[in-house]
């Protein structure tokens, strides 16, 4: 699923990160193609993805947002076993080699607070293919793009700028910068 899911982002670059179930309705109304899951609960989680499933959009869970998962392994086979999702988002290195493992697709987000987030990416650049994610996930995706560049330029995986991205200029800007794809849920920029 992992290379299907990359190329599915980098033909279409804008994802759809969605908070509710009204975020939900509105983007299915879009063109996007990836929809980020950030909301839900043990109860609510498969039939959010069917939804989406349904519309014949690729569905990633944001497993550290689902209430009632708890940091486990036992969570990815949850999402795997019980739900439709393609795959998952985290901030937890360990799962997203579990859940290649099982077939899923696979994000591993990182929030770039300072010099010590560069080198956790710069170590995670330096492992071995089979314990990279298929892509990372940079917040806030609108970080100054000269430091965009040199995490695309260290990373053995596509790079994604999420988060705070509000309009065409961020977008731009973070793609000019290396990004393969934004994710947002701002709906402004869902319809651009």
């Amino acid at each position: 699923m992992g290379k299907e899911f990359v190329e599915k982002i980098e033909g279409s670059p804008i994802i759809a990160a969605i908070k509710n179930d009204a975020e939900l309705a509105l983007c299915l109304t879009t063109d996007i193609e990836v929809i980020f899951i950030l909301y839900g609960d043990l109860c609510t989680i498969p039939g959010i993805v069917e939804k989406i499933k349904e519309a014949g959009r690729v569905a990633m869970v944001h497993l550290d947002l689902v209430a009632g998962l708890a940091p486990k392994e036992a969570s990815v086979d949850f999402i795997r076993c019980r739900t439709q999702a393609d795959g998952i988002i985290t901030t937890r290195a360990n799962l997203t080699r579990y859940a290649k493992e099982k077939g899923l697709a696979t994000v591993l987000r990182f929030f770039i607070l300072d010099s010590m987030a560069l080198s956790n990416i710069e170590k995670q650049a330096q492992l071995h293919y089979s314990a990279q994610p298929d892509v990372i996930e940079i917040l806030p995706g609108v970080i100054v793009p000269k430091v965009m560049k040199r995490i695309c330029a260290m990373s053995r995986v596509p790079v994604i700028a999420g988060g705070l991205i509000h309009d065409r200029e961020d977008v731009v800007n973070m793609l000019d910068s290396g990004a393969v794809a934004i994710s947002t849920s701002t709906p402004e920029v869902w319809l651009m």
